[in-house]
């Protein structure tokens, strides 16, 4: 039999390299997730989906059944008069913008036609009927007093940017409008 002798220095490097495996193997062993050991992490924690309350809007005019209706957060005008039954004959979908959001709270008029508005009949800066804020045109916007085509446009791009209004007190956040402008326009428009 023969004898295998290990200088002091191969017994370093051999040491050395069990160590190395050793820890190699732990990394291994201990670094990804273990049911019950070190690193474990248990499922993903279930959160419940909140959903928002819905939107009650009120549908009139020109649409085959007229009414309050309850729809979805993000909803659009189509969808209210979707909901009330689509349009009647007479109805005037040129002076609605069916791509508005909704906001809760708010009426849906769909005009007849021939039927004044309240920008056409009535002089500039005096309108018949609120204006409503998420679907005025900028026309409509222009004819209120204190508001001109630019601060028209401001609050169009406002709404674009944010959706629908929903309260009057919002208008404070457009550059232009300030408190005495919202008292003056109070009576005057909707959200």
């Amino acid at each position: 039999m023969s004898s295998i002798s290990i200088t002091p220095e191969q017994r370093r490097l051999l040491m050395v390299a069990a160590l190395l495996v050793l820890t190699v193997v732990a990394a291994f062993r201990y670094a990804g997730p273990h049911p019950g050991g070190p690193g474990a992490v248990g499922p993903p924690p279930v959160i419940p989906a909140v959903r928002p309350p819905p939107l009650t809007v009120d549908v009139v005019g020109a649409v085959a059944h007229p009414g309050l209706y309850r729809l979805a957060r993000g909803a659009r005008i189509a969808d209210a008069v979707t909901r009330a039954g689509g349009t009647t004959p007479p109805a005037d979908l040129e002076q609605v913008n069916l791509a508005a959001p909704l906001a809760d709270g708010e009426q849906v008029v769909v005009p007849r036609r021939g039927a004044a508005t309240a920008s056409a009949s009535a002089p500039p800066g005096s309108p018949t009927a609120p204006v409503q804020l998420s679907t005025a045109t900028a026309e409509q916007l222009d004819a209120l007093p204190g508001i001109g085509p630019v601060t028209a446009e401001k609050i169009i791009a406002y709404r674009q940017q944010h959706g629908a209004f929903s309260s009057v007190a919002e208008l404070d956040a457009i550059p232009g409008i300030g408190p005495a402008r919202i008292d003056q326009l109070k009576g005057l428009v909707v959200p």
